[in-house]
């Protein structure tokens, strides 16, 4: 009993560990990589795919059919008696030729499990993004709280301190009704970002696949290679862009399709063996055995005009999917551009509001000493200004950071690179 006891004592302890552990942004990617569920589903849909492909295979292969039949006749005239004729047959087949509709549809399968995976990969990477802009809109909304937490912390001081200066007449109640004002103002902010908290945790849930325990590490995990240049991204992108792959397995999909529905104007050939044992068939016959070897030639010159209608059909589609083949070069090269003018932009706007802020520090000491001191002419107004400057710099620069960091992955998706292989990502299914 005493051993039961220690035993659950140290599951609970280290559940609790676990719990405490933070939750860095690699372990946000790979939850989300082996338990988001429209992930997992594509993944069925892959493994399901894989089967109609090797089905595909099945049309080169030959068939083997065993049937057979009891029946009964009552020979009510004549002089014939009653029989129980029956019949045993195993059939064997092989399709010889089919127009090359069986080699087309093969091929047709094999760029559908070809797309199936590229669509897995472009769901995964949407998962992935999504997982870091959960991750850091989380820590965002985290670091927004405390920022208007400290700012409230210092405007409830110096309201006490106006309260002080108004009784001994050093201002007027125009100053200390300015302080609480912006203490007000303080705190609806601070309402709005506990309530933006809650919609990130709750986003971050659906998209991860578990629970936030209330422990989350700061952003460190960057260990991934960029392209250093708009040229390499453009080159990376024509190669690894699964959105630009599926288009072009669309386009080559659709060529098949056409060969298929060519076949289906073509001749075909079948061979077939069947061997059968009668037995009780007639009066004459006790038991029969048939071997029969059998080729047949089949070519269907009109049926309706209905094959001829599928042809021009397929080949309509594979101008459409020709069309858009081209049009997805285009919007991946649009795609791969607007990333990088995203990260160069948010790259030079994040070290602007660093200086920002710093100045904003510098100016807000100053100004808050020259008012407590009255060595100089501030204002109670010219103090919340200057606070106010430097909280909404301090989140800008909150915000600038995460939107760095989410231009960074947003260049390895343009490119296809957001995936598990790169980011060193584990499934654990």
């Amino acid at each position: 009993m005493k051993n039961k006891f220690q035993i659950a004592l140290i599951v609970m302890l280290t559940a609790s560990f676990a719990d405490l552990k933070a939750s860095t942004l690699l372990d946000t990617l790979n939850s989300a990589y082996s338990k988001n569920p429209k992930l997992n589903a594509e993944r069925a849909n892959v493994r399901a795919i894989n089967e109609d492909k090797k089905g595909a295979l099945s049309e080169f292969k030959p068939s083997v059919t065993i049937s057979g039949y009891v029946s009964e006749q009552d020979n009510t005239k004549g002089n014939e008696s009653n029989y129980k004729p029956s019949e045993q047959s195993l059939l064997i087949e092989q399709k010889i030729f089919q127009g090359f509709g069986g080699v087309a549809n093969l091929k047709k399968q094999e760029y559908e499990y070809s797309l199936a995976e590229f669509k897995l990969q472009k769901i995964e990477q949407e998962i992935l993004l999504a997982a870091t802009e959960a991750h850091a809109d989380l820590l965002l909304s985290r670091k927004k709280i405390y920022i208007n937490k400290v700012n409230i912390d210092l405007l409830e001081r110096q309201l006490e301190t106006e309260k002080d200066r108004l009784e001994r007449g050093e201002i007027s109640l125009t100053d200390l009704a300015q302080s609480e004002a912006s203490l007000a103002g303080a705190e609806a902010k601070l309402i709005a970002a506990q309530n933006n908290l809650i919609s990130s945790k709750a986003n971050f849930e659906k998209i991860v696949g578990k629970k936030f325990t209330g422990n989350i590490q700061d952003i460190k995990f960057t260990s991934f290679r960029l392209p250093q240049s708009l040229a390499e991204a453009y080159k990376i992108s024509k190669n690894e862009n699964p959105d630009l792959i599926i288009a072009m397995l669309e386009h080559m999909k659709s060529v098949e399709d056409v060969r298929i529905a060519k076949s289906n104007l073509a001749p075909s050939a079948t061979l077939s063996y069947k061997l059968a044992e009668q037995d009780d068939f007639s009066a004459a016959v006790q038991e029969r055995k048939q071997q029969t070897l059998k080729a047949t030639a089949t070519w269907p010159l009109y049926s309706g005009g209905s094959n001829l209608s599928s042809l021009k059909k397929a080949k309509e589609l594979e101008n459409k999917y020709s069309l858009l083949y081209a049009d997805s070069k285009k919007a991946v090269s649009t795609g791969v551009a607007n990333a990088w003018s995203s990260y160069q932009s948010s790259k030079s706007v994040l070290n602007s509001i660093r200086s920002q802020v710093k100045a904003a520090e510098i100016a807000n000491e100053g100004i808050t000493l020259e008012y407590e001191s009255g060595a100089g002419n501030r204002t109670t107004l010219d103090v919340i200004q200057s606070r106010s400057i430097l909280l909404n710099s301090r989140i800008d620069l909150a915000t600038s950071k995460k939107d760095f960091l989410v231009s960074r992955f947003n260049i390895l998706f343009a490119v296809g690179r957001l995936t598990a292989k790169h980011l060193n990502l584990v499934e654990n299914n």
